[in-house]
């Protein structure tokens, strides 16, 4: 539980941040956007949040008191929508800070980064291209920004499932606390979808009540199932071998590497992390 003491340490820390971000240049107005977001995060936390009748409105308050802020007439209205609502659009990052599975707004669209690679032009200065998909249509783009160029951040609800079972493109999923069973392409997963097993726990990211991506867990344990011999005799051992996964993929493994053998193997890039 929530005493004064750690409403007044939110509402101090939260009370110079339209001051810091005017520093970085961001404007007033998404200065306050911010403050007001980190407003309604801490008030969650609060039993009162939750108290009938004053509830998140009277949490508000009780924080905006302290920190010395009065909310704007239209803080009822903000602090009655649902909190996802608050932070589906309109915060910013750099563009140093892009990367993989970030979803943006530009020139009107919805894209998700499926790709991100930075690179220095000398002069030019620093920048990263990216690839994008366009979370509508499917269709893809190529794009690069600068290291220091503002854009705009869509941010994606993500929900945890199980993983039961596939049935050709289509990957059946199950909510652990309702049971509920849910259909999704497998596209969603990607090349990740090589690495479904049975029980797995997944996240599926929404916008806009429906699926957009989903993930597997960054680790995996595969089993070994083909593995090339040792070449002994050879002064100079290969630093890796080709080995064959039980899920049909052939990753790079250690020379000591056999079949039967249990590996971690990291979903992001296919590689070798240790031996189960």
């Amino acid at each position: 539980m929530l005493g004064l003491a750690h409403i007044v340490a939110i509402s101090t820390a939260i009370r110079f941040l339209p001051r810091r971000e005017a520093a970085r240049g961001a404007t007033p107005t998404f200065a306050m956007q911010i403050l007001r977001r980190k407003l309604l995060e801490a008030s969650r936390r609060l039993p009162l949040f939750y108290a009938a009748p004053r509830g998140r409105a009277h949490a508000i308050a009780t924080l905006a008191a302290a920190s010395r802020w009065a909310p704007p007439a239209g803080a009822g209205s903000l602090a009655a929508a649902p909190w996802a609502a608050t932070q589906r659009r309109g915060a910013k990052m750099l563009g140093s800070d892009v990367k993989l599975g970030n979803v943006i707004q530009r020139r009107g669209r919805i894209y998700q980064v499926i790709r991100a690679q930075h690179s220095h032009q000398g002069r030019g200065g620093a920048t990263i291209q990216v690839e994008l998909r366009d979370v509508d249509t499917g269709n893809k783009i190529t794009e690069r920004f600068r290291t220091d160029e503002a854009l705009e951040r869509v941010f994606v609800e993500g929900k945890s499932f199980t993983y039961l079972y596939q049935e050709g493109d289509t990957v059946m999923l199950m909510e652990p606390e309702t049971f509920e069973q849910i259909e999704v392409s497998k596209d969603l997963f990607g090349k990740a979808a090589a690495y479904l097993k049975d029980e797995m726990k997944v996240n599926l990211q929404y916008f806009d009540g429906r699926p957009m991506s989903a993930t597997v867990p960054p680790r995996v344990t595969c089993t070994v199932v083909e593995a090339q011999p040792n070449t002994k005799g050879l002064t100079a051992q290969p630093q890796y071998k080709r080995v064959v996964l039980d899920n049909g993929l052939t990753v790079l493994a250690p020379p000591f590497i056999e079949a039967g053998e249990k590996i971690v193997i990291s979903t992001v890039d296919d590689s070798y992390m240790t031996r189960a």
